[in-house]
């Protein structure tokens, strides 16, 4: 352990953001498909309250340890509103892009080789029992409710300490009230959740 602190000291900024957001993203995956994919495993017994609690876990914990070092973002949808809000600078985004995609990928690796490949690997798809309108417009919904939440965050400063909960919670809600249109399994609010899983659906 005392290694790994004396290796993180030797980091720039940038690299310190570029691993957060490595293992930030790699967890938050790893819950939200792999909830998806153990619900299916046990026959739907865990359901959707299970397949919404553990992103909200996840997101929650990661937004705790990695908020200070990169804002905690493991979605290039945030990272792209930071950029127009000026809390990133334009020649950041290959690093928060290049992690999240990285994360994302070993996250999906992950849940294919230790939990399972059940359910497409979590992948989301939409419910076509649902106009395509009505399902674009709740993924719109979804994302800004997250966004919404994040900004209240950053501008009031962590939220008093509920940060983690405030964000994790959103998600959690998200998936729970919302994913119905996407079969419920994780809602896009994580882009990378939706994508990565496709590739290793054989």
């Amino acid at each position: 352990m005392s290694q790994i602190f004396k290796l993180s000291k030797k980091l720039t900024s940038d690299q310190k953001k570029f691993f957060a957001e490595v293992i930030g993203t790699f967890i938050v995956v790893v819950l939200a498909t792999g909830s998806v994919v153990l619900n299916a495993k046990l026959g739907g017994t865990l359901g959707i309250p299970f397949i919404a609690f553990a992103p909200f876990v996840g997101v929650a914990i990661c937004v705790y340890l990695f908020g200070k070092i990169s804002m905690a973002h493991f979605n290039p949808a945030v990272t792209i509103g930071f950029l127009i809000t000026k809390h990133l600078k334009i020649n950041q985004l290959l690093y928060y892009f290049s992690a999240e995609i990285i994360g994302a990928l070993l996250g999906s690796l992950f849940v294919k080789y230790v939990i399972g490949s059940k359910a497409n690997l979590g992948a989301n798809a939409p419910n076509y029992s649902y106009p395509l309108p009505v399902i674009f417009g709740i993924e719109v919904l979804a994302s800004a409710l997250l966004m919404a939440v994040i900004f209240a965050v950053v501008h009031t400063k962590g939220l008093k300490g509920f940060s983690g909960i405030a964000i994790g919670g959103i998600v959690g809600l998200d998936i729970f009230f919302l994913a119905i249109t996407t079969n419920i399994n994780t809602i896009t609010v994580v882009m990378f959740i939706s994508i990565a899983p496709y590739s290793y659906i054989s």
